[in-house]
This record gives C-alpha cells, sequence and structure tokens, in this order.
C-alpha cells in the first residue's frame, strides 16, 4: 500500500527530520527551508543535495523495475523461462514502486524491505536476466539517447510550488532505461565519492572504498550500493543540522543577516537617543521637546531585542518567516505557528517594557542647565 501523501497532524510536537525529507510539513519548517538552512547556515548543502540525489537514483531503479513488471505481463510467452519466474517472483514482491523514496534508517520498515528486494533484482538483472528494459522500443530509444551524449536532467528536488509528498522528480513521461541507472550511479559516484570530486561528501573511508568496489569493479548500480552512505548523512543532518534548524525556525523568523542589520541599526538609535537625550536634559529642554525621545529609543530597543532573540515580533504576529535576506514566506505549520505567536507576544512585551522605561526616565528626570 503506498505511503499517505498529506502529511499527518502534529497538534502538540514539532516535526521530524523524516517528516522534513518526506516533504510532510510546511513553512517554514519544510524541505525547502531545511535546504536554504544547509545553504546558508550551515555551509554544508552537499550531504543534503547527496541524499536527495540517492533518493532519485532510488526513485529511478523503482520507475525502472515498474515499467519492467507491466513489459513482463505483457509478454506473458516469456514467463516460462526460469529466469523469468525468478524475476517475476520478485517484481510481484516489490510493493508500491511508485512510493518517493525514504531513508534506510529504521529496518522495521516495509520500504527497507522492498529497497532490498530491488537492489537483489537489479543484480540479477545486471548479471543477465532475460528481461532487460532493452527489450522493450522505449527502452532502445533512451539507450539510444544516451549513447548519442543526452542525459535525463537534473530532476528539481525542492520546490515551493509541489505539494507535500509529492515526487517533482517523476520521471513520467519517459523510459527509463537500464543505462539511465548506470549512469546516475556513476554521476553520485563522480560527483560526491572520489576524492578531489567536485562536491566531495566527508565519509568514512570503508564507505568510500565499499561504494567505489561496488561500482567500478562489479558493476553493480542497485540502491543498496547507496545504504551505508545515505544512512550516515541522514544521521549526521539530524544530529548536527536538523537541531539548530529548529531553533532558527520555530524559535525564530529573521536570518543572520537581517540580525546584524538589527544590531547595527540598534546600536546606532541607542546612542543617538543617549545623546539627544543628555543634550535634552542639560539644555533644561521642555518635557514637550523631549517626547522626540520616543523615536530613537523605540526604534533602538526593538532593533536589539529582535537581534538578541532572532525574532522580529511584528512580523511574527503577521504569520511571516525569513527564509533568505528581505524573503518572507507564511507560517503554515500549525504548531509552529502557535509557538511562534506566543514567543512573539514575550518578547513584544519585554521590548515595550524596556522602551517604556528608558522613555520614561529621560522624559521626566528634572532638567539641569549647564
Amino acid at each position: 500500500m503506498a505511503r499517505q501523501q498529506s502529511p499527518e497532524p502534529r497538534p502538540n510536537r514539532l516535526p521530524s527530520f523524516i517528516e522534513v525529507l518526506d516533504r510532510k510539513t510546511k513553512p517554514p519548517v519544510d524541505l525547502f527551508s531545511f535546504y536554504i538552512y544547509m545553504r546558508d547556515q550551515q555551509r554544508s548543502v552537499d550531504y543534503l543535495d547527496f541524499w536527495l540525489d540517492v533518493s532519485q537514483h532510488t526513485h529511478l531503479c523503482r520507475h525502472f523495475v515498474s515499467e519492467l513488471r507491466r513489459s513482463i505481463l505483457v509478454e506473458t510467452p516469456e514467463l516460462e523461462k526460469p529466469a523469468s519466474k525468478r524475476s517475476s517472483y520478485i517484481l510481484d514482491h516489490l510493493g508500491d514502486n511508485n512510493d518517493p523514496s525514504g531513508p534506510s534508517t529504521d529496518p522495521h520498515t516495509k520500504e527497507k524491505i522492498t529497497d532490498q528486494n530491488l537492489s537483489a533484482f537489479l543484480r540479477q538483472d545486471n548479471n543477465g536476466s532475460t528481461h532487460s528494459p532493452h527489450s522493450s522500443l522505449g527502452s532502445r530509444r533512451s539507450a539510444s539517447a544516451i549513447r548519442y551524449g543526452e542525459r535525463p536532467p537534473r530532476p528539481s528536488f525542492i520546490s515551493r510550488n509541489s505539494p507535500s509528498g509529492s515526487d517533482s522528480s517523476s520521471p513520467a513521461g519517459r523510459v527509463v532505461a537500464r543505462a539511465d541507472i548506470r549512469a546516475s550511479a556513476e554521476k553520485i559516484l563522480y560527483t560526491y565519492i572520489l576524492p578531489g570530486a567536485e562536491r566531495e561528501v566527508t565519509l568514512p573511508h570503508g564507505i568510500l572504498q565499499d561504494i567505489t568496489v561496488a561500482i567500478e569493479e562489479e558493476g553493480r548500480d542497485d540502491p543498496e550500493v547507496f545504504d551505508m552512505a545515505k544512512d550516515y548523512t541522514f544521521q549526521a543532518m539530524e544530529r548536527d543540522a536538523f537541531p539548530g534548524f529548529l531553533r532558527a525556525k520555530v524559535f525564530g523568523n529573521i536570518v543572520p543577516p537581517s540580525r546584524f542589520l538589527r544590531l547595527v541599526l540598534g546600536l546606532i538609535a541607542f546612542f543617538a537617543g543617549m545623546w539627544a537625550a543628555f543634550v535634552l536634559i542639560f539644555l533644561d529642554k521642555p518635557k514637550r521637546i523631549r517626547c522626540w525621545l520616543i523615536l530613537p529609543f523605540t526604534i533602538a530597543v526593538y532593533s536589539l531585542a529582535s537581534h538578541q532573540y532572532h525574532m522580529d515580533p511584528l512580523l511574527a504576529l503577521a504569520g511571516l518567516s525569513e527564509y533568505t535576506f528581505c524573503n518572507f514566506s507564511r507560517i503554515e505549520e500549525p504548531y509552529v505557528r502557535k509557538m511562534m505567536m506566543r514567543r512573539a507576544s514575550m518578547v513584544l512585551f519585554i521590548t515595550v517594557s524596556i522602551g517604556v522605561a528608558l522613555i520614561c526616565l529621560f522624559i521626566f528626570v528634572p532638567g539641569h542647565r549647564l
């Protein structure tokens, strides 16, 4: 049975990392926001891209096997051959091959068993199974395209316009050939795994060696080749990046450049307000003139409080969260929105209290002309 595409309600908890990767969450804790966080703040987006590319590779294999299953059902005379019978048996136990792929961190899930069966079938098919994808006309055309230099375009994993849980990388409308799977595995190897690769990710030496040997010497391209590396990157992101992402998006709604801008603006406004306040006091100006101090002190306290608490309370109360500098998204995750409203109210109360205290102090203090 296919996995549910709609997010499960989380009335009293924050989303888990696997829910974010499975696109079951909404802004500001969705996959798009996590990608931006990994790119701009963690500076380690290569790990997430590696995980997504391996997930796409698994989905490509599933799509290939799904097409192969349909071709086997059409070519019923071929089922009398022993190899075909074994292929058909494995195909019948692969489950739903159209599910979006997820991490293989939980060995008790049906998806883990499905991926193992999928890898077993692809290894058998790679060793000479009679049911090859090149037996179909569409697959031969796709293989011809690969030979002449065409490559399937890298799909966009991160899209705000795609509905939650949808698989925007589905290769619908084109036939997946065995050469596509091989090209996908080699692309991952040459992009992320080999020493000195364009976007090399740091993995244990044993994992790197196993992947290299499996692809280059054994000729494997099944998803199980990347299982250890995929689990390692999943756990690394879950341990090192995801807690910081939740803190940034649940307890704050502005990005570091905005925080720095508010710090500079707050300090300038604060020193300007202090300078003006002492000038007005020592010139013994009347209180109606001192009321102009409300402006610099309000800007100063609000900006410094926003920097200190990583939150612009007015933007939060308006339901907005910043994902890049001066670019905002609506806060759609219910539990996050509820927590954000509470924290914004607290920050606003503190801001008003400190601002009123400063303003009253410098407005009502007796003047003394020097």
